[in-house]
């Protein structure tokens, strides 16, 4: 079996990863990686993919693996990071204050914060701007906030931090400098919050309480504070830019979705997660014992990354996979993950790429790509898939 390398195709790979994993699939679909050796696998189809995601013997925490010299941090002790009974306790204690209630409660303000940002675009007098920048990354920036009862975020130090995490700049992976700041700031937030509790996400946090008494301790405070900022802000901002992009580039989903926004844009998002999602792999998982996938043995101590958009574009599953189409139905796609680890924020998500992309095509009718943008800059790594930038005109 060949070595898979994830940093080998390059340029080409970056603009268009899907070819290239669909030449995986039909070889297989699980691979060795090249980073680890025969003690780390790349699963590709989307059967295998479900599999994974919610195996028992596939754990999340990483803290005893050799892939990572990381030292851990308090930031670490969150749902994504962490497997049952901890995983378990946490995520019961979390799911009683972010409800599906609060969630819905944001629809009036994540539409207001739409509508001001969407104002301050149409006010430019070039018509032209940075969908990212103007649009995708200060709405669910915004809602995540004020969620949590974050006050006066410094946007682009954040910007920052959070770009480290899920897309460091360099091969290293990401600066130990951002978790120590990150930390650092996110602590000062959890004991302002204690001694001044408000109606916010994360005072509810605070005080919640499980049967038996117990609750979040410090650094699981933290932990939660910490997901729940990163994911809940870089997934969106993505997904946000992602759709937009596919929409631009078939201008006969984008005129159907014009025509019955009401009853097409719930499938427009899905196809839009299922597509070109915003999340390109999983984190990765480590076998505690011997298992079997797709026909490969995975042995005890071997790391796992399960590619997303590979198992979403998977024909076995998806009838015509590499047609983005907005009315498709069937299978559902594994965007938000599977099992245990569901994505616990994908209600706020959907919401918001509802919300966003109707409001922002309804607003701009001539809504193209610049053409005089110039080369697209794409995120680094394989965590998240999406653009730096997308320079639009209206």
């Amino acid at each position: 079996m060949a070595l898979v390398d994830l940093s080998a195709p390059g340029e080409d790979f970056d603009a268009d990863p899907y070819p290239f994993y669909a030449a995986l699939r039909t070889a297989g679909p699980v691979h060795q990686l090249a980073v680890g050796g025969d003690r780390s696998w790349l699963v590709v189809g989307h059967d295998e993919a479900r599999q994974a995601l919610n195996h028992p013997a596939l754990a999340k925490n990483w803290l005893g693996s050799e892939l990572f010299g990381l030292p851990a941090a308090a930031a670490h002790t969150n749902l994504l990071e962490s497997d049952p009974p901890h995983h378990t306790r946490l995520r019961r204690l979390v799911s009683r204050e972010f409800t599906a209630r609060r969630v819905e409660a944001l629809r009036p303000r994540i539409q207001q914060v739409t509508e001001e940002l969407l104002d301050a675009m149409a006010a430019r007098p070039d018509r032209r701007g940075d969908l990212i920048r103007d649009f995708a990354v200060p709405l669910p920036l915004t809602v995540i906030c004020e969620l949590l009862g974050v006050p006066d975020l410094d946007s682009s130090r954040f910007r920052y931090w959070s770009g480290e995490v899920v897309a460091p700049l360099g091969n290293a992976g990401p600066d130990s400098r951002v978790m120590e700041q990150l930390t650092a700031y996110l602590l000062e937030l959890v004991e302002a919050k204690a001694a001044d509790p408000g109606e916010d996400l994360l005072s509810a946090l605070i005080r919640t309480r499980d049967e038996d008494g117990g609750r979040l301790s410090p650094d699981e405070l933290i932990g939660m504070a910490f997901l729940l900022l990163i994911a809940g802000h870089e997934t969106t901002v993505n997904l946000i830019g992602n759709g937009i992009r596919a929409l631009l580039a078939h201008p006969d989903q984008l005129a159907a979705l014009r025509a019955d926004p009401e009853g097409l844009i719930d499938g427009a998002v899905e196809e839009m997660l299922r597509y070109d999602g915003p999340v390109q792999h999983a984190t990765y998982r480590f076998a505690v014992a011997d298992l079997e996938l797709g026909g490969v043995t995975v042995p005890a101590g071997a790391s796992v990354l399960v590619a997303l958009a590979a198992a979403d574009r998977d024909p076995a599953r998806f009838a015509e996979p590499d047609v983005f189409d907005i009315r498709r139905t069937g299978p559902g796609h594994l965007a938000f993950g599977h099992g245990i680890h569901f994505c616990l924020g994908a209600p706020l998500a959907r919401m918001e790429g509802r919300i966003a992309v109707r409001a922002l095509l309804e607003r701009f009718p001539e809504l193209a790509e610049d053409p005089d943008a110039g080369p697209r800059d794409w995120l680094p790594g394989t965590l998240v898939r999406g653009v730096t930038r997308l320079p639009l005109r209206w």
